[in-house]
């Protein structure tokens, strides 16, 4: 049965349709493993991508600072070109999902193009609900932990886009998080939305003015979720 603070927080939180986008059959199957799985990944990202790609677009898909994918190319780690009688650089495709697949990088952003979330947070119940919204509703590719410890254990394997984190976790403060987060240079581009249920205005300001990106005071509807998360994303 849910808890008392479950249906409390359930009471704020409805969900509303975001105009989910609408995949075809063909999205979801990739075919078997066996078969040969780069040359699957690389038909479905031909059939709706360009195969040259700006340092700007390629450090949106690694999730870090343009100047670091200036720096992969000037020194030979992401194969590319310039264009001639300017500096600009272009990648091919093709480059980076070898760059990708040899530095352990995710390839999920490049596959499926959407904002990744991480929701940090020891409160299962809340969790759960907050994945299956911002799954089926607002089309995120989502990824949860429930301490701090977990968290980096996942930001180093799906590399979020954006992090919806408690403040109030069982083995370290989300000030913790959030510096290990900054300190991380994989990291560069992740915006961090802290999450309470004991928020003064006061202290959503000093969050912002010491790192945070955002902030939501629990318990919140599900459009202030959404409208957060477009908000610090945009930025990206």
């Amino acid at each position: 049965m849910p808890s008392r603070r479950l249906l409390h927080f359930l009471s704020f939180f409805r969900v509303v349709s975001v105009n989910p986008v609408v995949q075809s059959d063909d999205e979801y199957n990739v075919g078997s493993e066996e078969i040969n799985p780069d040359m699957e990944i690389w038909r479905k990202l031909m059939s709706r991508q360009k195969d040259i790609l700006t340092t700007g677009e390629v450090a949106k898909i690694c999730n870090v600072a343009p100047r670091t994918v200036s720096k992969w190319f000037d020194s030979g780690q992401l194969r590319g070109y310039r264009i001639p009688g300017s500096k600009d650089r272009r990648i091919p495709l093709s480059a980076l999902i070898k760059f990708m697949k040899a530095h352990n990088i995710p390839m999920d952003a490049l596959q499926s193009g959407r904002t990744r979330i991480l929701i940090v947070d020891d409160e299962s119940e809340i969790v759960d609900v907050l994945q299956k919204v911002l799954t089926e509703q607002a089309n995120y590719d989502v990824a949860v932990a429930h301490s701090g410890f977990s968290a980096g254990l996942e930001c180093e394997k799906f590399r979020p886009s954006v992090i919806l984190l408690d403040m109030h976790l069982p083995d370290v403060s989300g000030e913790d998080v959030l510096k290990l987060v900054r300190e991380n240079g994989d990291l560069q581009m992740t915006k961090v939305i802290a999450m309470s249920g004991k928020l003064t205005d006061g202290q959503a300001q000093h969050l912002m003015n010491n790192g945070f990106d955002h902030y939501l005071k629990k318990p919140f509807h599900v459009r202030q979720v959404i409208e957060c998360i477009e908000a610090v994303a945009a930025t990206i």
